[in-house]
């Protein structure tokens, strides 16, 4: 089984950055691949970043040039790098594992962006 415990989030200004991390629990943390999430108010959950088993990354356009996924094997976390932030960036971000048809999901982290 595996746990994950999302922090970091916090109140910024536009234009400031935060680092959120995914703290994961339980074996083989190397094998999973690393996704983060957001929920914007009254929105759906959409895939911000993700982070394959070797590193290789992907980005949503809206944060491309912005946020930087990475992973601390050795730690068990992943981390996103939010730099620039918008007021459109407001929302729960929400870490996810998965490893074949073996997902986890954790409980989010709010982000407040002030205008």
């Amino acid at each position: 089984q595996v746990q994950l415990v999302e922090s970091g989030g916090g109140l910024v200004q536009p234009g400031g950055s935060l680092r959120l991390s995914c703290a994961a629990s339980g074996s083989f943390f190397r094998f999973y691949v690393m996704e983060w999430y957001r929920r914007a108010p009254g929105n759906q959950r959409d895939l911000v970043a993700i982070i394959s088993k070797d590193g290789s990354t992907n980005y949503a356009d809206s944060v491309k040039g912005r946020f930087t996924i990475s992973r601390d094997n050795g730690k068990k976390t992943v981390y996103l790098q939010m730099n620039s932030l918008k007021p459109e960036d407001k929302a729960v971000c929400l870490c996810k594992a998965t490893m074949g048809s073996v997902k986890y999901w954790g409980q989010g982290t709010q982000v407040t962006v002030s205008s």
